[in-house]
């Protein structure tokens, strides 16, 4: 199939199919703890190289269960080191699309910087370009980057929101769908008042973008019941998705099911109760009970 009919498959389905995203790309700092979660301690590698190999495992395992496919997880999130391994003999987001039926994105940043004006910003992606290309050659459909609102500080979002839309840009010329992550803060004292800020900007930058020309966006569970649907309805936006956001399991869903047209894209309340120590029937059912309840809240 060439790229674009392979492209224009994947959108279709992103655009139309009920679903969620799994976000399968916790990285760096949030390694070990992610695999502490699923029973792995600390003192099992000694070195990065071995870390990120166990965690190569660890979603393979998630990615390989029957639990696990298109049917309801209609995008899965990578993080690079996922993406470069293989799964079942295949580069995984060969492995993700062909057997699975989940459209591969790939998480880009590099991380964030130390707080400024109650934000955190990227951090300088020198090699985004080069990273882009590698997208590209590993029939990636889209990208995410994150950044982080702590405080309703105006120039902070704006900040924050100028950012992420200017490397969505480039990732747009690159050929790739990007997914705009600025994530409010659910402990942020004034959130609702972060969120106005955060949707205003937002807005005002969709209302810019050329015909065409589409984004998806990666929010906080709102305080306001359907705050987002404007961004969902823009004629710019092929899709909005929530991340879980250290909400539990069941108030991320509880809170997704009151906004209609969000779907889930969850890290955290996905992947709560896998435990590397569960037989291969107990893990499945840990998966699938996990997926349904997600799958059911997002489809509202």
């Amino acid at each position: 199939m060439n790229t674009s009919s392979l492209k224009e498959q994947q959108q279709r389905k992103i655009k139309t199919q009920p679903g969620f995203f799994a976000a399968l790309d916790q990285s760096g700092g949030s390694t070990p703890k992610a695999l502490r979660a699923y029973g792995i301690k600390e003192g099992a590698w000694s070195n990065d190289k071995e870390m990120f190999a166990l965690v190569h495992q660890m979603r393979a395992r998630v990615i390989t269960s029957p639990s696990f496919n298109g049917d309801r997880i209609v995008g899965t999130i990578l993080f690079e080191g996922t993406m470069d391994g293989d799964i079942g003999g295949q580069p995984t987001a060969d492995y993700l699309w062909n057997l699975k039926r989940s459209v591969p994105f790939l998480k880009v940043d590099k991380g964030i910087l130390e707080e400024k004006d109650g934000v955190q910003l990227l951090k300088p992606m020198p090699e985004l370009a080069a990273l882009l290309d590698k997208a590209n050659a590993n029939r990636i459909f889209g990208t995410k980057m994150r950044s982080f609102i702590k405080q309703a500080n105006a120039a902070g979002v704006k900040a924050i929101v100028s950012q992420q839309f200017d490397v969505a840009a480039q990732i747009s010329a690159a050929g790739l769908v990007p997914i705009v992550e600025p994530e409010v803060d659910i402990h942020c004292p004034e959130k609702a008042k972060a969120e106005a800020l955060l949707k205003a900007g937002i807005l005002e930058k969709l209302n810019k973008l050329p015909a065409g020309q589409l984004v998806m966006l990666k929010v906080t569970l709102p305080e306001e019941d359907n705050f987002y649907t404007d961004c969902i309805k823009h004629p710019n936006v092929l899709k909005v998705v929530a991340l879980s956001g250290g909400y539990s399991p069941k108030e991320a869903n509880e809170r997704l099911r009151r906004n209609h047209g969000l779907i889930a894209s969850f890290s955290r309340a996905l992947l709560d109760g896998l435990l590397l120590q569960q037989s291969d029937e107990e893990y499945n059912a840990v998966l699938d009970a996990a997926i349904q309840s997600i799958y059911e809240a997002s489809n509202t």
